[in-house]
C-alpha cells in the first residue's frame, strides 16, 4: 500500500468514526511526530531530584550492573 493510499484510508476511517477514544489516540500519536512541546524543559520535583542523586551516588560507588550482567541475571531468574 502506498503512502497516499494509506493516508486516504486513514482519513476515511477517521472521518467515519465518532469514537472519542480512538480520535484522542490518533491525535496523541500524530502529536508525537509534530509536538512542539518536545523542547520544553522538564522540572523535577524534590522526590525525583533525591532519587536521581541517589542513583548518581550508586553509579559513582560502582553499585550498578552492566547491560550484559543485568541480562545474565534476568536469564537466570527466568530459568527458575
Amino acid at each position: 500500500m502506498s503512502t497516499v493510499e494509506l493516508k486516504e484510508r486513514l482519513i476515511d476511517k477517521i472521518s467515519h468514526t465518532d469514537n472519542e477514544n480512538i480520535l484522542a489516540e490518533v491525535n496523541r500519536l500524530l502529536g508525537i511526530e509534530t509536538d512542539t512541546e518536545a523542547d520544553d524543559v522538564f522540572i523535577f520535583n524534590e522526590t525525583e531530584k533525591t532519587k536521581i542523586e541517589e542513583a548518581r551516588l550508586q553509579i559513582n560507588n560502582g553499585n550498578f550492573l552492566t547491560h550484559d550482567e543485568s541480562n545474565k541475571e534476568i536469564e537466570e531468574w527466568l530459568d527458575k
